[in-house]
C-alpha cells in the first residue's frame, strides 16, 4: 500500500488497546494509491489493516473511497474499538442497549469520544423524556482498567424528578482496591492521583438513542476533605442550561473518593455524579435530564485538553462564588427590609392603640 495513505505504528486506541495505526492526514490519497487499494482482497484489508487503527483515525479512513467507507463502517469493528476504549460496554446490558441504536458502536463512538462540550443556548426540538438513563462507568489507573460498571436509572419517579440528581456508581459499602499505597501528607502523592486516575462516565438516552461522555475523563483538581482528610478526584464538564435561569450554565461533576491507611493500599469508596449550576445548587433530576438529551443532541465532541478543562474549572468556581456572594447580599438585603417594615407596622399599631 503507498505510504501516504497508511503509516507508521501507534497505540492510541485508549487504555487497553492494541497497537494501532495511524491515518496520514498531511497528504491526500491519488489515484495510484486507490487502485493499489483495490487489488488487496477486502478481507486482507479488514483483518490485516482496519483492526489495527483507532477510532478517530478509522473514521478518517472512511472518506477516503467508496470501498474503505463499506469496510470502515462494519460493526465488528468499532464493537472492538469501543470495547477496548470502554471495558463497561461488554456487559450484556451494553451490549443490548446498543444493539437497538442506529449504527451500533459506531455511533456511541461518535457520541461518547473523546470529550463533551456544549455552549451554546440554541432550542432544539424536545425529545421525549426517556424512562431510565443508563450509565456505563469505566475508571483508570495510569490507563489500565480497575474498574467498570453500567448502571439503570429510572427517571419517571417523584423521586429522581423533584431531587438533586445524584448518580452512584458503586453499591453500598462497596470499595475498590488500587495498587496505591496511600500516603497522608504527601502533595507530590496527591498530585499523581490526579494525573494517573482517569474516569469515563458515558450516559445513554435510549429514548433518544444518544449518549454523550460527562466526565473530563482527566482530572480537574485533586484534593482532601477538610475533615475526613480523604481524597476527592473530581472531573467536570460544564454545558449550557435554561436561559436567563441560575441553570444557564451547569456543570456535571464526577467526584471520586478515595480512602485507606496511611502505608496501606488506596481505596475507591465512592464514585458520584452531579450537576450543578452558577450558584452552587444541585440541579433537580428533571432538570438535569433536559439539560442532558440537549447536551446530547447539540454538543460538539472535542478533543480532551486537560489545561483547558481545569481552566474552565476554576472559572466555574469563581463564577459559583460570585453568584453565591451576591445571592447572599440579597438575600441580607431583603431580611433588612422585612425587618424594617416589620418594626415600622409594630410602631404604626402602637400608634393607633393610643387612640
Amino acid at each position: 500500500m503507498h505510504v501516504s495513505l497508511l503509516s507508521t505504528f501507534s497505540t492510541t486506541a485508549g487504555p487497553g488497546a492494541h497497537p494501532t495505526m495511524m491515518l496520514d492526514t498531511t497528504s491526500t490519497p491519488s489515484d495510484e494509491d486507490t487502485s493499489s487499494l483495490t487489488t488487496l482482497h477486502p478481507d486482507i484489508i479488514h483483518a490485516h489493516i482496519l483492526t489495527r487503527l483507532d477510532g478517530p483515525t478509522l473514521a478518517s479512513t472512511a472518506s477516503v473511497s467508496s470501498l474503505l467507507h463499506r469496510l470502515c463502517t462494519q460493526e465488528d469493528l468499532w464493537s472492538q474499538i469501543c470495547t477496548a476504549t470502554w471495558p463497561s460496554l461488554q456487559e450484556p446490558t451494553a451490549r443490548y442497549l446498543i444493539s437497538t441504536i442506529p449504527n451500533a458502536h459506531r455511533s456511541i463512538f461518535s457520541d461518547a469520544f473523546p470529550s463533551l462540550r456544549h455552549s451554546s443556548l440554541q432550542t432544539h426540538r424536545p425529545t421525549p423524556p426517556p424512562e431510565e438513563l443508563f450509565s456505563a462507568v469505566d475508571i483508570y489507573y495510569q490507563g489500565k482498567p480497575v474498574f467498570s460498571r453500567v448502571k439503570r436509572t429510572q427517571t419517571q419517579n417523584n423521586w429522581f424528578l423533584t431531587s438533586p440528581l445524584w448518580l452512584d456508581a458503586l453499591e453500598p459499602n462497596e470499595l475498590i482496591p488500587m495498587r496505591v499505597k496511600f500516603a497522608r501528607k504527601d502533595e507530590e502523592w496527591l498530585k499523581q492521583v490526579e494525573e494517573n486516575l482517569s474516569v469515563s462516565w458515558i450516559i445513554v438516552d435510549p429514548t433518544g438513542k444518544r449518549a454523550a461522555n460527562v466526565s473530563s475523563r482527566r482530572a480537574v483538581v485533586a484534593r482532601r476533605h477538610w475533615l475526613t482528610r480523604e481524597v476527592e478526584v473530581l472531573y467536570a464538564v460544564e454545558m449550557a442550561g435554561e436561559r436567563g435561569r441560575a441553570t444557564e450554565r451547569v456543570q456535571c461533576v464526577v467526584k471520586v473518593t478515595c480512602c485507606g491507611k496511611v502505608g496501606g493500599e488506596l481505596h475507591v469508596k465512592e464514585v458520584n455524579l452531579v450537576m450543578e449550576d452558577s450558584e452552587g445548587r444541585h440541579v433537580s433530576g428533571k432538570e438535569s435530564v433536559s439539560i442532558l438529551q440537549k447536551a446530547m443532541v447539540c454538543g460538539e465532541r472535542e478533543r480532551v485538553d486537560h489545561a483547558r478543562d481545569k481552566e474552565r474549572f476554576q472559572n466555574f468556581t469563581c463564577l459559583k462564588k460570585e453568584n453565591t456572594k451576591r445571592r447572599f447580599q440579597r438575600e441580607r438585603a431583603r431580611d433588612l427590609l422585612s425587618t424594617l417594615f416589620a418594626f415600622f407596622a409594630l410602631l404604626f399599631f402602637c400608634f393607633l392603640a393610643r387612640f
